[in-house]
């Protein structure tokens, strides 16, 4: 299921919102994957240095079957905005295209930049480094997340186009 949507509509609608329930991430992140616009309910991992858990996400289901059809996740992964190691690579990033995933949208590095740019998945982080992770099976996974200082949690919407990042309690 694709859905037409722009940030900038979006942040117009909600700029006066002080709930919180709707979010703008800081404009760090850069575009790596193939699809530029995605959506979609969010999964959080969160690590350090250690893709375990982005591996096990991304090699999982990436979607949910609902009445208006099948709904791409968005993987979000907090890895504390490290600069020292990647924790996505073309391996992963073609999983994460091969399990429906619709993006994976990371607060730390990616490697395989080439390789991601070919895959039919969204991602966003912010930077590519070619250091891979240590595995150390450390981290978390579908717990709240602050990614560049903004709450993410499990079950929000991540909504990504060339305008920017937004995230909100409820499908928009």
């Amino acid at each position: 299921m694709s859905q037409s949507f722009a940030t900038c509509d979006f942040c117009d609608v909600h700029k006066s919102d002080s709930s919180g329930a709707f979010r703008v991430l800081p404009p760090v992140f850069r575009d790596f994957g193939q699809v530029t616009q995605f959506c979609g309910p969010v999964e959080t991992v969160k690590c350090h240095e250690d893709n375990t858990l982005v591996k096990a996400a991304v090699d999982a289901q990436g979607w949910i079957d609902t009445a208006q059809g099948r709904i791409g996740k968005v993987l979000v992964v907090d890895g504390g905005a490290s600069l020292r190691r990647a924790l996505l690579g073309g391996n992963l990033g073609a999983a994460a295209a091969r399990n429906g995933w619709a993006g994976v949208v990371i607060d730390g590095c990616v490697r395989d930049s080439a390789e991601l740019a070919t895959q039919a998945v969204g991602i966003r982080a912010l930077a590519p480094i070619p250091l891979p992770t240590e595995k150390r099976n450390e981290g978390q996974s579908n717990v709240p997340v602050q990614i560049q200082g903004v709450w993410v949690r499990p079950g929000d919407w991540l909504y990504a186009d060339a305008d920017g990042i937004v995230v909100s309690d409820k499908a928009l």
